[in-house]
């Protein structure tokens, strides 16, 4: 076999099990799938079929940044329509090499590169369209992570996505509320944030579990505007100017002893 020769599928399924679990089930070259039992079925692509039409076509040009890119599934979709330039991040090494493992077998230009979404400043650069897929919930400082994403990387686009519980309604929020008004704080409709102190679904990174109206005022807190809704858990959102008082912080590193 020379070097322009494709690997055999039982190489393709050797491998793709030598370098599990996967949480993202996708289909490899000779049919080879990644997770074909996974809890969540299909997963992602059944949730991409949701909101897939969102995104445009065409991204020939682009470019795009994916956070928190997993196994490499969204990754691909976007180079599938064309995106110039793709970057997948992800604090995982192993999550990283699957994505490179996938995107190698199925022929896609794609740079993956280890990076927490706190250090996105050290990226200096912005993308077309960035991807914020199932990540704000495992962040034990979510609102920090979209600061950042608006502060350093975002140039128009974001595609957002988060685990929900709680109530899917949205309540008018009035601008100001005085000291003595409590009433809406017990609203379930009103923006909440629950705590996982401990687990959630076996989950030791599990620790935010938002409503929709936390969702979309942490989205317009940190400057971005909700432009579409294609999805339960899916916001498409432009950047926009963030409102007063809203910005990254930087603190200082290091630790006391």
């Amino acid at each position: 076999m020379n070097a322009i020769d494709p690997m055999p599928p039982e190489d393709i399924r050797r491998r793709a099990e030598a370098l599990g679990p996967w949480f993202h089930n996708i289909e490899l070259k000779g049919g080879i799938w990644t997770a074909p039992n996974h809890f969540l079925g299909n997963y992602p692509a059944i949730k991409w079929q949701q909101f897939a039409d969102a995104i445009p076509q065409d991204l020939t040009g682009k470019s795009v940044l994916d956070i928190g890119c997993n196994g490499g599934f969204y990754s691909m979709e976007m180079k599938k329509r064309g995106a110039e330039r793709v970057l997948g991040i992800d604090f995982d090494e192993t999550y990283l090499a699957q994505a490179r493992f996938a995107a190698q077998t199925m022929g896609h230009d794609i740079e993956f590169r280890q990076l927490s979404v706190y250090d996105l400043g050290q990226l200096g650069e912005r993308f077309d369209i960035v991807l914020f897929m199932g990540v704000l919930y495992h962040l034990r400082h979510p609102l920090l992570a979209l600061d950042l994403i608006h502060e350093h990387v975002a140039k128009d686009l974001l595609v957002f996505q988060s685990m929900q519980r709680g109530s899917t309604e949205v309540m008018p929020v009035e601008e100001n509320y005085t000291f003595w008004q409590t009433d809406h704080f017990d609203d379930p409709r009103y923006p909440k944030m629950h705590f996982i102190e401990h687990r959630y679904a076996d989950d030791p990174t599990n620790w935010w579990a938002p409503n929709s109206a936390c969702v979309e005022a942490m989205l317009r807190s940190a400057g971005f505007e909700i432009v579409r809704h294609p999805e339960t858990e899916v916001y498409i959102c432009r950047r926009v100017d963030a409102p007063p008082g809203a910005g990254a912080v930087y603190p200082a590193k290091g630790r006391t002893a």
